[in-house]
């Protein structure tokens, strides 16, 4: 067997596995197992996947019960009922099987973009690492499967943000806190009233590049920033960097509302969780190999990503990822300090 073919076996089987579960567990929290499960497979990691997932398995739930068929002529009704996300999901793996999924993904991909910040930004996130293995990868059933689990997941926790009045500002530095810095992100971010303006984009092609300097800022940031709330703000970074891995995948009219959108979520999200001053983070490498060798000691991609493997946290392994696609030392140092800051799984 190539390691290719190894690879695609252990994550076709790993999805498999999840796909006996529900969405979420314990209340809301969303269930991380398949986008961690495809980090690590892309990354070289694919020894390490059934060991993390037979940890984080215990925690799940099984698949929800079905209710009532979602259809093109009741979908509306559907929309945002957390309780129908199998039913949702069912929807989309009968619309992958009769055309092709990135028909499908089209179609639904600006249904779904006002409400990118739902399940705190989860149901995008699973969608982008669904929609990334399909264009890197063989198209099995599990992975076409996987991209109906998520945009049933989205569909079914879909909530579009307040209506917004837009600041005369830019970029994340700019986005001021929500009044009240406490409770879950529903309620934080139902205290929203104004975010500065979408960055600027003359098109396709600038809305990417656009965005790519979005999901930079956001990882740069988190070095002095994360440590207002290590796991959430992790967000305003995978959040538009799973909407940067699905532009190839979409028609290119579609990256320019991408854009906004995914600003909008990161900003949202830096507006529920943002500390009141920055931090620097400390120069010297805590966590790394060795105590005298500077943050960005471990760039090597295995290297970095097998770290997070072994601090085990779901949203560590996300960010790490993240970070390793921006690629730079600050990119690394901010994924070395998320280690730190978040707590490791137990």
């Amino acid at each position: 067997m190539t390691t290719q073919d190894s690879t695609t076996g252990t994550l076709d089987e790993a999805l498999e596995r999840l796909h006996r579960t529900g969405p979420e567990f314990q209340g809301h929290l969303s269930n991380h197992g398949p986008m961690v499960v495809e980090a690590l497979v892309r990354g070289g990691q694919a020894d390490r996947v059934h060991r993390w997932l037979d940890g984080y398995r215990r925690r799940l739930r099984e698949t929800p019960a079905r209710s009532r068929e979602v259809t093109p002529d009741n979908w509306r009704e559907a929309l945002g009922d957390p309780r129908r996300s199998t039913d949702w999901t069912d929807h989309f793996r009968r619309e992958i099987a009769a055309r092709p999924w990135r028909e499908v993904l089209a179609e639904w991909w600006p249904r779904l973009l006002p409400g990118i910040a739902a399940g705190a930004t989860h149901p995008v996130i699973r969608t982008g690492h669904a929609v990334h293995t399909l264009l890197g990868g063989p198209q099995t059933a599990p992975r076409t499967g996987e991209l109906a689990h998520a945009l049933g997941y989205w569909a079914a926790r879909f909530q579009p943000l307040p209506p917004l009045a837009v600041l005369p500002a830019a970029g994340l530095d700019a986005v001021p806190a929500v009044p009240r810095q406490g409770g879950g992100i529903s309620g934080r971010l139902a205290q929203l009233t104004a975010l500065p303006a979408a960055p600027d984009a003359d098109g396709p092609e600038q809305a990417r590049q656009r965005l790519t300097g979005l999901v930079t800022a956001a990882v740069h940031r988190y070095r002095t920033h994360g440590h207002g709330e290590p796991v959430m703000l992790v967000h305003t970074a995978t959040a538009p960097n799973a909407v940067l891995r699905t532009l190839p995948a979409l028609p290119r009219e579609l990256w320019p509302v991408s854009l906004a959108a995914a600003w909008s979520a990161a900003a949202a999200v830096t507006a529920a969780y943002t500390p009141p001053e920055a931090r620097p983070p400390a120069e010297a490498s805590r966590g790394a190999a060795d105590p005298g060798e500077p943050m960005a000691r471990a760039a090597d991609p295995g290297e970095l990503l097998a770290r997070a493997a072994a601090h085990g946290d779901d949203h560590a392994i996300k960010f790490a990822d993240t970070a390793l696609a921006v690629g730079d030392p600050a990119a690394t140092g901010a994924a070395l300090h998320a280690l730190e800051l978040i707590e490791p799984a137990g």
